[in-house]
This record gives structure tokens, sequence and C-alpha cells, in this order.
């Protein structure tokens, strides 16, 4: 349903937009400070081995090397760092290549990594597992007492009785599906500088949530919250692997406080993709029972993630929820493994669960001679999602202009038969994301001269977070959006945010800016009416003019000059949707062109529908979705973080090796939005952060079904595996 507003759901740049093209933006890697010491990280060759015993002598005597942290004379626990609240900053019993040994700060970068490669350890070497095969076998090394299995596994949700309603089918599908461990691999590599002043300490992060990471860290090294200060003026991306404190903000912490100068640690780019963490990978089983009309009866889903050498995430797969089912049961197991964590990346449990349940659904769609789209329509949620009634659902209509974008019953049948090497082929996936909201802040003030300015506390991580709550506190408040200069990024100066993860910033954010515009317009009317001499019931606010019901207009400094301060108000909401569920809903559709000869292939046009309820902003929202499908696309096809197994090694933790998708190889991404008439967010906003990136793996995945009749369950897509499925038998 189509909404009027003044400033919201235009083609708004952002706020920013100057300074981040032309270099003015101040990221963290851009702060230095005078006497700032360097450090460098000495971390692990092992996959798994107990820290016997280490000799910084050597390292000490080199001219320049100010202070060196281990497990010897530091035993701070970086709780962020796994659920157990049992990983130590610097290990003494190492769990993956790469796990942190020891610290160095150094007068320069050179002298800190010389430094760290003087250090002697002795490692007693243990042994290891690198997949979730290895570890789930009976006689498997283990990583810790309890096991490899996460202490409480396998986590189950149920409705229904599973049993019976695989029992009601006319048949049951059952396959398997795998999917690989994926790097965040955004731009900004992590930067953390640390500086004392007396007990106080101020960190520049480079951080999703300045709050979050102001919180961990006073609570690891037993601060109070008054204590500590987090600023991140400019982030350049982390798709959730930054939404924390981590251990280089507590190791620059430490080593500022050894050495009374301010300390800046730096991760090279290998360190970024194994020292942090990716999306956990999955095996996921599949029974699904279907009746011959196409109803589905029941879905069981049995997984295995793998969480890495610690409990950082919750490695959780979604997918059955896109379904109206009467009958579902989830198992899933969290598996420790010697490498790289599993934990939060752009939708966490969204991608890997889609690829699977959605080729699934292609798959069974195909045996009942049934359309995808058809089949989906049928079967899709509509009212509850769980147990909770939508607070709006536009899946339908997302199917319905979306297959009519890509021109789906042409193409379908176009690509139905084909020869040759080069074969085309159309295919598609529905997405789902829970849009939850939670407590927030905002501030608002209105200065005696009329200008206007908003506190913020979310850091702008590539979504236009900031631009987005200029634009709602314009709308509420009544003013044009280049009225408001926002501030964000300091804990000293800002309110506060819930983090930019989990697709909450609009959600709570966005509802306090809705209240705290509310208070401020209200004082400000008030004054109007007495000052003014005009009934306060006769008063608007408009157009950044105060305008009486007779026509007549102020301008706001008019009222305001003879004030002393600003017209202020500070707003924490802490949102209720009564119970209902608001979530997310995509339809994306995906046209491939497969070379039966190479195996390549090439995504030649994609089309995203989406329902996100109202678009604050259709120029960042329409960027957001075609950022995601790039990487979904890149999930589907190419990328995956991979370790020797005779070693443990990762062996290609950078760019080039990772093989991240190039902006040549991005299709162009048609964006449809769907408004679906939501009421709960602000102004009916829902969210969009993480849901473009959900359903493109299996719409890539079952485009190149479509094309060559290969259906390939396990992610990447690679020419290997495709031209082992090209010379299959029959094939």
């Amino acid at each position: 349903m189509a909404r009027d507003f003044e400033v919201l759901s235009k083609q708004t740049p952002r706020i920013d937009a100057l300074e981040r093209v032309t270099g003015q933006a101040r990221y963290t890697e851009d702060v230095y400070l005078p006497g700032m010491l360097f450090a460098r990280v000495l971390r692990s060759p092992l996959p798994h081995a107990r820290v016997k015993s280490i000799d910084t002598s050597a390292a000490e005597k080199l001219p320049g090397v100010m202070a060196i942290l281990h497990s010897g004379n530091d035993t701070t626990i970086w709780a962020a760092g796994d659920a157990k609240g049992r990983r130590r900053l610097f290990a003494d019993e190492v769990r993956f290549v790469g796990d942190s040994v020891a610290a160095v700060a150094a007068v320069d970068r050179h002298t800190a990594e010389e430094a760290t490669q003087l250090i002697k350890v002795e490692y007693e070497e243990l042994p290891y597992v690198v997949t979730v095969e290895e570890a789930l076998e009976e006689d498997a090394p283990k990583l810790y007492p309890e096991g490899n299995i996460r202490e409480g596994d396998p986590g189950i949700s149920e409705s229904g009785n599973i049993e019976e309603g695989l029992r009601q089918a006319d048949f049951v599908y059952e396959q398997d599906f795998i999917t690989q461990h994926h790097n965040n691999a955004q731009l900004e590599r992590r930067v953390s500088l640390a500086q004392w002043d007396g007990d106080r300490l101020t960190v520049w992060a480079s951080t999703q949530g300045i709050y979050n990471c102001r919180k961990d860290i006073a609570s690891d090294l037993k601060l109070p919250l008054n204590k500590v200060r987090v600023i991140c003026q400019y982030m350049g991306g982390g798709f959730g692997n930054k939404n924390q404190g981590y251990d280089f903000d507590l190791m620059a912490a430490l080593l500022a406080k050894r050495t009374g100068r301010p300390v800046r640690l730096e991760f090279t780019r290998p360190e970024d993709f194994i020292a942090v963490h990716g999306r956990w990978p999955t095996r996921q089983h599949y029974r699904i029972g279907v009746k011959n009309d196409g109803t589905l009866t029941a879905i069981h889903l049995k997984a295995y993630s793998g969480i890495g050498a610690y409990a950082r995430g919750s490695g959780g797969i979604n997918g059955p929820q896109a379904y109206a089912v009467p009958n579902v049961r989830t198992e899933i197991s969290r598996v420790y493994t010697n490498t790289s964590c599993g934990a939060n990346y752009r939708a966490p449990a969204g991608p890997q669960g889609a690829f699977a349940i959605e080729s699934a659904m292609d798959e069974i769609a195909a045996r009942l001679k049934m359309d995808p789209v058809e089949f989906r329509n049928k079967n899709a949620v509509t009212d509850y999602w769980g147990k909770s009634p939508l607070s709006s659902n536009g899946l339908r209509e997302c199917l319905r202009q979306g297959a009519e974008a890509i021109g789906w019953a042409s193409k379908r049948q176009q690509y139905a038969s084909q020869n040759g090497a080069i074969r085309r082929g159309v295919g598609m996936a529905v997405g789902i994301w829970s849009a939850s909201a939670g407590p927030s802040s905002a501030v608002l003030k209105i200065f005696p001269d009329g200008s206007i300015k908003v506190y913020v506390g979310v850091t702008d991580v590539g979504t236009g977070a900031k631009t987005t709550m200029g634009l709602i506190a314009a709308e509420a408040l009544g003013v044009p959006f280049d009225a408001v200069a926002v501030v964000s990024g300091d804990t000293d100066s800002t309110p506060y945010s819930v983090g930019e993860s989990g697709s909450r910033t609009t959600g709570s954010t966005g509802l306090a800016f809705i209240e705290a515009s509310k208070q401020v317009r209200e004082q400000l009317l008030a004054q109007a009416a007495e000052r003014l001499k005009v009934p306060r019931d006769s008063l608007n606010l408009a157009g950044g003019k105060i305008v009486s019901s007779d026509g007549k207009s102020w301008e706001i400094a008019e009222v305001t000059r003879r004030n002393v301060d600003a017209i202020t108000a500070a707003v924490t909401t802490d949102p209720s949707f009564g119970g209902k569920a608001r979530t997310d809903f995509a339809a994306h559709f995906a046209e491939v062109e497969v070379s039966r000869d190479t195996g390549k292939v090439r995504v030649v046009r994609y089309v995203a529908a989406h329902d996100s309820g109202t678009i604050i902003n259709r120029l960042t929202a329409a960027s957001q979705v075609k950022g995601g499908v790039s990487q979904g696309i890149g999930m589907a096809l190419r990328e995956e973080l991979i370790w020797d197994r005779n070693t443990g090694i990762p062996v290609n933790n950078h760019y080039h090796g990772a093989k991240v998708l190039l902006h040549p190889e991005a299709p162009e991404v048609e964006v449809l939005f769907v408004d679906s008439g939501e009421a709960m967010g602000p102004f009916g906003a829902k969210s969009l952060g993480e849901i473009p990136i959900v359903a493109a793996p299996a719409a890539v995945a079952n485009a190149i079904y479509h094309a060559s009749e290969a259906r390939i369950r396990q992610l990447p897509i690679t020419p290997d595996k495709l031209l082992e499925a090209f010379r299959a038998p029959g094939a």
C-alpha cells in the first residue's frame, strides 16, 4: 500500500557521502596519536597443541620493543570469544592455526613483527580434527573434555508430530546438503587503537556496535563502564564479525596500560580471514513429507554446524520457517573442529539454510511436475511465524512481481530443451528473516538559532544508518532532511544503540527517534503558542516552519532565539509488538549461463523482490540488496575457506585465494520493493540489512539445475563439481 511522506522513501544520498568518496572520512585505520606504538600478534602454527614454555628473552632485547604479553604473564579471558567463557586472550592450549599466543608492542611495525619471530615457543602437539565428519567419528581426538559436540546438543525444535506427518505423506523426499565456511571478507581490516588517561581507557575500534564493544571491554578488563570510551566515526564493513569487543581491542588496551603509551594493533589480511570468524559450514539431512497435490505434511531437519575451535556463534539453520507445515522438527548439533570459528556473517543462519530447503523444494516440485513458483505459493507461510501471528506478509506479492519481472513462464519454457555447449536457465528461491527489535536511545536538539541536531549511537557499516536516522527524525519532526545534522560514533557523546547487527537498527533506534521527535516538536509548539500568542491547537510544524491553521508561518528561530539552551529530548524505547512477528520476505530470481565444456557459470540477470515494509531510503536500500545478492552469488559459486586436512593449515586465507566475487562478475540486479502494509515498525519499516543474501545461493543453484540438469547439493558450485556431474551416467 502506497504511503505519502515528505522526506522518506526517496532516493537520498548518504549524509556523509562526500567525506567517504573524497577520502576525508576518518576510519579507525586513519587515526594516529603522538608517541603511538605498534603491535603484532604471534599466532599458533599448529592446529592443536599445549604451550609448554615461552621464551621472550631474545625479543625483549631487540631495540624498540616495549612490551610483550603471553599466557605466562596475562590471564585475561576474552568472554565474547567463546560462549563458555573459557577462551583466554593468549592460549595455553591452542586449538587452531592462528590462535593467539603472544602480542608485542614496539616503536614501529617492522620491529614488532621481527620481535614476534624471535619469541621461542615449545609446543606439545596434540591430535586434531579439521572437518565435521572427522570430529563426529567415534574415536576422534577431542577438543574439549565433554567431546566435539557442544554440550546440550542437539538443539531440538518441534511442532506437531513429525512421524505422523511423514506417515500422512504420499511420498517422502530425503536428501543431504553441504555448505561451506564462508568468510565475511569485508574491505576494512581490523585495527584497534587504545590510549589510557590515568585509569580511563579510550579505544578507537573498527566496530559495528560502540556500546557492545564498550560493555565487553569493560567486563573483560574489570572496569566500570564510565572508565571506557569507544569511538568509531566511520567503519568499512563487517557483516557481523565486528559487533563486540574483540581480542585485538583487549590486546591493544593491555599493551597500552603496560607501556603507558597509545598502542595500535593491526591485522594483516590473512589474519583477518582466520583469526576472527566466518559463516559456519553445515551438513543438513532433510526428510520432507509431500502429498501428490503438492501439499507439504512434514519437514524433518537433522543437521550439524561446524563452529570451529570455540563457540562464538549460534550454529543455527533457518529454512523450514518459510513454509506453512503442520509437523516440523529440527535437530541441530554444533560441532567443534580445529579450525577458525564459525559465527555471524550477514543473516548468520540464513543462506546455508535456504540453500538446502529451497533446493529441496525445487526437486520436489520437479518430481510433482509443478512449477516452482506455483509450488511455493501453495505452501508458503501465511499468517504465522511459528506460533506468532505475522504483522504483515508480502511473500506472495514478491513471488508474483519477481516472476513477472524476469519473464519466468516464458523463459522456463524457452530453456526447457537446449542443445549446444552453452545453456541457459532460470531458477528462484524465497528468503525469510526475522526483523527483531530491542531497546535503543535517541537524543534530539533544536538550538536557539533554529538548527537541529540528532545524536545516535549507531555505527554506519555501509547500510546508510546515519542517513536513515536523520530521515526518520526529519519526517517525524516535520523538517527537511538537510536541516538535520547527525552526530554518531562515540560512547561519550551519543546515546545507547543496540549495534548494527541482527537487522535491529531501523526497528529499534528508528522508533526511539520518532518518540524523541514528537517530544521536541511538542516543546517547540508549546513555546510558539506562548510567544506568538497563538492557540496551541492551531499550530503545526511542516516543511521546517511553524505554521498556523490560518496560513501564517514563522521560522523556527523566531521562537527559539530567546532560549539560552537547546530544546532537548532524550528518549529510550523498548518496543513491544504485542506478540506479533515482524518478518522480512524475499523472492529471488536468477538467470544463468552454464558451459558444459568448462563447467563455468555466469549469472546474466537477477531480480530480487523484497517485502521490507516501508523503504526509508530507496537509494541505499537498493544498494543493500545488490550487495547482499553479490555476496550470495560468491557463496554459491566460488568462495570457501579451505584447510589442509593433513596439516590443519588454511591454504587460501586472503582475497585472491578465497575468490571473492569481482565487480565485472556481478550481474546487474533489478530490485523490487513490495509494501505489505506493515504497521509495527517506524513509519511501517521492517528491516533490510540481512535478508538480501538469504535466497541468493539457492536461486543460483536452482537456475544451474534448470540450465544443465545437474543438481549440485554442495556449495560452492565450482566447475569441477559440474563437470563431474556432466560426466555421470545419464547426464
